[in-house]
C-alpha cells in the first residue's frame, strides 16, 4: 500500500511484534465494507476503514510510537519525548481532508453532503462524532478540514502511499457513481411525512451508522492483533443456521400441555406465527400480563429472520433481571451443550468505561450472537451516546429483527428520537422492529413525530378479548386521604397472607423497599424477601428462584421495587402496589395469579403511602399523578372503563393524560443547569441546529453555514443519558461463585480468559451511579481488579446477602437487622 515498508500502526508489548499499518488499513478497510454493505455502502465502509488512520504514516507519528514503544532509544535523533507529545500528533485529520479535497463537487450541496459525511466518521474515529456547527456557532468541521498540513501532514501521507494505491483511491473518490450511491441512500431517507427537522435527523443517524461500521472495524482488528488468543472467542458473524434453531424450538415448544392458560398462550404463539411472512417493518404485539409473548415473539422472529435472511435477533429490555430469566429460557429452547455460550448473548451492564484504553477495548462486546439480550439503555447508547463505545453497536441493529419488550418503560425525554431510530431502522437498514408490553404507550398518536402503526401492524388482532380471556385478579383501589402508615401496610400484608397466602408489595424507591421488608420480616413471622437493583443479577435470581420453591405451599412476603413488574415469571396470591404509573399497576397486576392456579381471581390492592418522597424520580411522581386521575374518574364512571380497571381503556386513558403533560419533554429538552449550559432541545441538536446555526450567523454577517450537515454531535452525546447510563458496572462479591470471580479477573493476565471472565461478570455485577462509585473508591470500598483496566469490584465487606451493595459494612447491617 505504500512505497516503503516499516510503518507501523500498533506494537504489541506481550510478543513484541509490530503490526504494519499496510495490513491494518487493509483488514479495516475489508471489515468495515463487510459492516456497511448491510445498507449497500460497501465501497463506502472500505474507503473509511482504507484512509482512516492513514496519518499514522507521517514522520512524526513514526517517531511518536517507535519512541513510546522502546523500538528507539532515548539518545536516538529519531526519539521523541512521548509525555510531552500524548494526545498532539494528528494522526486521524489526513484522512478526512483527503477524501474532502477529492470528492468532486459538481453539483455543490449533494457532494458537499458526501465529503462531510465520510470525513466527519474519520475525524471522529477516536473522540466519538464530532460537532459539525457547535453551539457557540463555530463551524468546527470546516476548520478542521482547514487545519494545517504542518499539523496533519496530508501532503506527506498521500505522497507515500503506492502510485497504483493512490490512484484507485483518488479514482474512486472522483467516481461520480460512487457519490451518487451514497446520496441517493440519503435521498431514500425521506418519507412523506418528514419534515426539515426529521430528515436532518435521521441524515445524522445515517452517518452514525457508517461511523459504528469504521469504529467497530478498527477496534476489533485492533484487539485481535494486541490479543491473537481473542480472536478464537469471536463468532464473527459466523451462527448456526436459522433453520437449525428453528427445528430446536419447535421441537421444544411441543412439550407444553394444551391446557388451561396454556390454551391461550397456544393461541397467541400461533398468531405470532403466522405473522412471519409479513414484510420487513414495524409492528405491534399487545398481549396481557402472562400471555408468554417472550416465547411467542421469540418463535416469530427465528421464522421471520430466516425469511428474510436477517443477521441476528435482538432482544431490548428495561431491567437486568427479565435478561437473566428470558436467556435461561431461550437457552433451554435452543441451545445445545455443543454451542452452549455462543448462540445466546446477555449484554447487562457497563463493566468497562466509555474512553477505552487499548487494553479496554480487546474486552468489549460488539453484540457479535444470532440472539442478543440487552437493555433499553445500552441501545439508547448505541444510537445517541457519547464515545466510542455505545456507537460501535449501531451497525449491528441492522438487518436485524429487534424486539422492544415492556416498551412502556422508554423513557420520556426520549420519545422523538426513539421514533426516528425506529424509523430509520426499519425503512432504511431492513431491520424489523416489534413494541411489546400489555400496555402500549401510545407512540403512534402523540402530536408531532410520531410513528405511523395500523390495525394491519398488529400482530395479535383480538386484543382486548386476550384480556377477557387472561383476566386473573380484581383490581381494589384502597387509596385514602392522607395516606397509609407503613405499620398499616405492614398489617394490610399480614392480613393477605391469610386470605391469599402470598402477598408481593411493590414500592417506587430502594429506601423504601429496605425499611419496609425490616418491619415485614420482624412483625409477619412468615419467610420475607428482598429485591432491588442494588443486588446483582445472580442474587435477584437466586432470590426469585427461593421464591418461587416456597409458592403456593408457604407464606411469602415478597418486598420489591419495580423491577420484579416487567416480564418476571413468578405468581402470589395477592399484590400490593404502592401508587404509581397505570403502566406499572397493570405490570405489578401480572405477578399475582399469573398462570390462573388459584380457585378464585387474585387480588391486586393499590395503596398511597402516607410518606414518601419522589422529588428526584419525576417520570414516577407525574404518572402517579395521571394514575390517580384515572382512578378518580374510573370511580365516578366505570362503565366507560367496562367495569374494569385493566382494561385497554384504562391503559389508553392514563397515556393520553401522561403524554399530554409531558409533550415538550418528549425531544430531550436541556437547558443552563445541564452540563451543556444552554436552552435546547437533543433532537434539534441532532437536526437542523437552528440555535447554533443562528449564533453562527450573529458572527459571520448572517451568512449561512456552507456545509449540509449541521448537527451538533458532540454536544448532544456528551449530554443524553439514558435511565442509568451515567452508571457503571461494578463485579460484586456474591456467593462462591461471584468472590471466585472477582479472584479470577484480579490474578489473570490472559487476553482470552480476562474476556470470558468478563462476559461471565455481567451476572455479578450492580450499576453503580459515577458520583457514587468515585466516592467508594476514594473510601477503600471499591477497587481496580487490574491496572489500567478500570473494572471495578466491591469490597466482600460490603455485600449484604439481603441488601447487596452497601456503602455502610454489610455485618453492621446485619447486626442492625437482628436487634
Amino acid at each position: 500500500m505504500f512505497k516503503k515498508d516499516g510503518l507501523i500502526a500498533h506494537y504489541n508489548k506481550d510478543d513484541e511484534t509490530t503490526q504494519s499499518l499496510s495490513a491494518h488499513l487493509e483488514e479495516v478497510s475489508e471489515k468495515a465494507g463487510e459492516f456497511a454493505s448491510k445498507i449497500g455502502l460497501k465501497e463506502h465502509g472500505e474507503l473509511i476503514g482504507l484512509l482512516h488512520d492513514i496519518g499514522k504514516a507521517s514522520d512524526e507519528f513514526s517517531k511518536y510510537i517507535k519512541s513510546a514503544t522502546g523500538l528507539v532509544d532515548s539518545d536516538e535523533d529519531d526519539y521523541m519525548d512521548v509525555n510531552k507529545m500524548k494526545g498532539k500528533v494528528d494522526h486521524s485529520s489526513a484522512g478526512a481532508q483527503f477524501i474532502y479535497q477529492n470528492i468532486p463537487q459538481k453539483e455543490k450541496n449533494e457532494f458537499l453532503l458526501v465529503a462531510e459525511a465520510l470525513s466527519l466518521c474519520i475525524a471522529s474515529h477516536h473522540s466519538g462524532m464530532v460537532d459539525c456547527i457547535s453551539p457557540d456557532g463555530e463551524d468546527s468541521y470546516s476548520r478542521r478540514m482547514k487545519k494545517a498540513e504542518i499539523k496533519t501532514h496530508i501532503v506527506e501521507v498521500i505522497e507515500k502511499l503506492d502510485d497504483k494505491k493512490r490512484e484507485h483511491i483518488i479514482n474512486r473518490l472522483k467516481s461520480e457513481g460512487f457519490s451518487l450511491n451514497l446520496i441517493s441512500r440519503f435521498k431514500e431517507l425521506r418519507a412523506d411525512n418528514d419534515s426539515k427537522e426529521t430528515l436532518a435527523f435521521k441524515r445524522g443517524l445515517l452517518v452514525r451508522f457508517l461511523f459504528s461500521c469504521l469504529i467497530d472495524a478498527d477496534r476489533l482488528n485492533t484487539a485481535d492483533f494486541e490479543a491473537p488468543e481473542t480472536a478464537k472467542l469471536r463468532n464473527n458473524s459466523s451462527y448456526n443456521d436459522w433453520p437449525v434453531l428453528i427445528n430446536r424450538f419447535e421441537k421444544n415448544l411441543t412439550d407444553f400441555e394444551p391446557e388451561g392458560i396454556n390454551i391461550v398462550r397456544n393461541d397467541i404463539s400461533q398468531a405470532c406465527y403466522d405473522f412471519f411472512n409479513r414484510p420487513n417493518g414495524l409492528y405491534q404485539l399487545t398481549v396481557p400480563t402472562g400471555g408468554g409473548k417472550t416465547l411467542a415473539s421469540l418463535r416469530f422472529a427465528l421464522h421471520h429472520a430466516n425469511k428474510h435472511g436477517l443477521e441476528r435477533i435482538i432482544y431490548v429490555l428495561p431491567y437486568t433481571t427479565i435478561i437473566d430469566q428470558n436467556a435461561d429460557v431461550i437457552r433451554k429452547f435452543i441451545e445445545t451443550e455443543t454451542d452452549k455460550g455462543r448462540i445466546v448473548l446477555e449484554h447487562h451492564s457497563n463493566l468497562l468505561p466509555k474512553n477505552e484504553t487499548a487494553r479496554q477495548k480487546i474486552l468489549s462486546e460488539n453484540w457479535d450472537a444470532p440472539i442478543v439480550l440487552t437493555t433499553n439503555v445500552q441501545v439508547l447508547e448505541a444510537l445517541f451516546g457519547s464515545g466510542t463505545r455505545g456507537a460501535r453497536r449501531m451497525h449491528q441493529l441492522a438487518k436485524a429483527v429487534i424486539i422492544f419488550d415492556e416498551i412502556q418503560n422508554l423513557p420520556i425525554k426520549c420519545v422523538h428520537m426513539f421514533n426516528m431510530a425506529v424509523n430509520f431502522l426499519v425503512n432504511n437498514c431492513g431491520s424489523t422492529v416489534v413494541l411489546c408490553t400489555a400496555t402500549q404507550p401510545l407512540l403512534d398518536k402523540i402530536e408531532r413525530r410520531a410513528l405511523t402503526i395500523t390495525t394491519q401492524q398488529q400482530m395479535v388482532s383480538n386484543a382486548k378479548e386476550l384480556f377477557n380471556d387472561l383476566k386473573r385478579v380484581n383490581v381494589y383501589d384502597k387509596t385514602i386521604t392522607g395516606g397509609w402508615s407503613e405499620e398499616e401496610i405492614v398489617e394490610l400484608a399480614g392480613k393477605q397472607i391469610a386470605k391469599t397466602g402470598s402477598v408481593l408489595i411493590v414500592v417506587n424507591t430502594k429506601a423504601a423497599a429496605k425499611k419496609l421488608y425490616q418491619q415485614c420480616k420482624q412483625s409477619l413471622g412468615v419467610d420475607t424477601f428482598h429485591l432491588s437493583t442494588n443486588m446483582c443479577p445472580a442474587h435477584r435470581m437466586y432470590i426469585l428462584n427461593k421464591v418461587k420453591e416456597l409458592l403456593p405451599k408457604s407464606p411469602v412476603v415478597c418486598v420489591s421495587t419495580q423491577l420484579i413488574e416487567a416480564g418476571v415469571d413468578i405468581s402470589f396470591g395477592s399484590v400490593i402496589r404502592f401508587l404509581a404509573g397505570f403502566d406499572s399497576i397493570m405490570q405489578a397486576a401480572g405477578r399475582c395469579n399469573r398462570n390462573n392456579e388459584m380457585q378464585s381471581l387474585g387480588e391486586v390492592i393499590i395503596v398511597n403511602p402516607k410518606e414518601e418522597n419522589l422529588d428526584k424520580l419525576p417520570d414516577i411522581k407525574i404518572a402517579k399523578e395521571k394514575s390517580e386521575r384515572v382512578l378518580r374518574e374510573f370511580k365516578d364512571y366505570p362503565e366507560l372503563f367496562d367495569n374494569d380497571l385493566l382494561s385497554l381503556k384504562a391503559v389508553e386513558l392514563y397515556y393520553k393524560y401522561y403524554f399530554y403533560q409531558r409533550k415538550d419533554q418528549m425531544c430531550y429538552p436541556v437547558d443552563r443547569k445541564s452540563k451543556l449550559r444552554l436552552d435546547d432541545d437533543l433532537f434539534n441538536l441532532l437536526s437542523l441546529n437552528g440555535r447554533s446555526v443562528k449564533e453562527f450567523r450573529r458572527t459571520n454577517k448572517g451568512n449561512l453555514p456552507e456545509i449540509p450537515l449541521k448537527q451538533a454531535f458532540m454536544t448532544a452525546a456528551k449530554s443524553f443519558k439514558a435511565i442509568e447510563s451515567n452508571t457503571r458496572g461494578v463485579v460484586v462479591p456474591y456467593g462462591k461463585e461471584g468472590k471466585e470471580l472477582i479472584g479470577k479477573l484480579c490474578s489473570e493476565f490472559k487476553t482470552d480468559q480476562l474476556y470470558k471472565y468478563l462476559r461471565y461478570a455481567q451476572r455479578y455485577s450492580v450499576n453503580v451511579f459515577s458520583d457514587r462509585l468515585n466516592k467508594m473508591i476514594d473510601n477503600g470500598i471499591i477497587y481496580e481488579v487490574q491496572p489500567e483496566t478500570e473494572v471495578y469490584y466491591l469490597d466482600t465487606c460490603y455485600y449484604s446477602d439481603e441488601f447487596g451493595l452497601s456503602e455502610n459494612p454489610a455485618n453492621d447491617m446485619d447486626f442492625l437487622m437482628s436487634d
